[in-house]
């Protein structure tokens, strides 16, 4: 096995309140969280990741959360000052940021991108004021098209929009003006993905009672995926769709199950060492934790060796999302001896219409797989 691409992930966990739909490592703000505090730990957190990846460059870094926007640009140029002093930043580095249109204040893009942010991912969710607020959004559709045209504005032209489908309520003709409202932006890239109810959610403990059904959510996802299509958009993963040279490099990554440095509250990483044995770790949930614990100091982070035989299940749940499928050249190079037996589940699978070859040694979903494409996923169980 040899060593993959490294990227960073940088979590910041509080948001103004947790939205019912969303089970990522979020926390309600309140009325002063230790955000001073939270930088000091996400430093010496850094320092840590530094010493881990072994002077190897880091092409992008993705600073998620929570709502990252929720700190100042002030404060995000300090998490990537420190990123910069510890770890070996390429200098075409990929920086993207998530920012919710309701935290944004009119002007400060331009200080993000001052900071070192050179892509911006916005939340929008839906254009529908009664979609948002089932959603627990705290902005408007009014707040999505300021805070593109802020970006604009600000030098971005690398900008992202979050697009949710089979909302509560929704019908085929609210799904389609959904995504004709944000064609009308044209951002460069779009996130368009289902709603779904995930463990330890609101929705998943009371769900709301008009969700699409699976006939619905697909008419909705196949009428909407050709709207983008017609529009110009590469469907290049399930639901990721681009401009031509606008695709996030940083996902990219993580399909193609290349390596990532961990900072931030409940943050995971996967690193190959230089024998090419693949490690995964990740940083305490709780955010108070994390700060008492400095960050990735005193034993926090400790990495757990990936048994083998789980290595072509990762790389397969990973690389079957994308439209272009795989190389048989990468899936040797992440995942060394399981190749031969991974090969041997494509094979059946193809038997079954579910894969096809799409090249010279490379293999992708067929239409059905990408429908059933979590069936699909769990062939590759070890």
């Amino acid at each position: 096995m040899l060593q993959p691409p490294l990227s960073l992930y940088v979590h910041f966990p509080w948001c103004v309140q947790k939205c019912p739909y969303c089970d990522f490592n979020s926390h309600k703000a309140g009325n002063n969280p230790p955000r001073a505090s939270y930088i000091d730990a996400l430093a010496a957190d850094l320092r840590i990741e530094g010493e881990r990846s072994g002077g190897r460059p880091v092409s992008t870094i993705f600073l998620g959360g929570g709502t990252p926007s929720f700190f100042s640009p002030n404060e995000i140029a300090q998490v990537l000052d420190s990123a910069r002093r510890y770890l070996t930043i390429s200098a075409d580095c990929e920086v993207t940021m998530e920012a919710n249109p309701g935290t944004l204040e009119r002007g400060s893009l331009s200080d993000y991108r001052a900071a070192g942010v050179t892509r911006l991912s916005l939340g929008a969710q839906s254009f529908d004021a009664g979609m948002l607020k089932a959603l627990g959004r705290i902005h408007g559709p009014g707040d999505i098209r300021s805070a593109y045209d802020d970006a604009r504005k600000a030098g971005f032209e690398s900008i992202n929009v979050d697009l949710m489908f089979a909302l509560p309520g929704q019908d085929l003709s609210m799904a389609v003006s959904d995504v004709t409202s944000l064609l009308e932006l044209a951002p460069p890239h779009i996130s368009y993905y289902q709603l779904t109810l995930e463990p330890n959610t609101v929705f998943h403990q009371r769900p709301p009672r008009d969700i699409p059904d699976d006939d619905l959510a697909w008419e909705i996802q196949e009428r909407c995926h050709d709207l983008l299509g017609s529009a110009g958009y590469q469907k290049y993963e399930i639901s990721a769709f681009a401009q031509p040279g606008h695709q996030c490099q940083h996902n990219l990554n993580y399909w193609n199950f290349g390596d990532y440095l961990a900072a931030g509250a409940g943050a995971h990483g996967k690193v190959t060492d230089v024998a090419g044995v693949a490690w995964r770790y990740c940083k305490p949930a709780n955010p108070q934790s994390y700060i008492e614990g400095g960050g990735g100091g005193q034993g926090q982070g400790a990495a757990a060796r990936i048994n083998s035989k789980d290595l072509g299940f990762e790389f397969m749940l990973n690389a079957l999302r994308l439209s272009d499928g795989f190389s048989e050249e990468s899936l040797r190079d992440r995942t060394g001896a399981e190749t031969e037996a991974v090969l041997a589940t494509v094979s059946e699978a193809a038997k079954d219409g579910l894969m096809e070859a799409s090249g010279s040694g490379r293999w992708r979903p067929t239409a059905t797989g990408f429908r059933f494409l979590n069936d699909l996923q769990a062939r590759f169980l070890p």
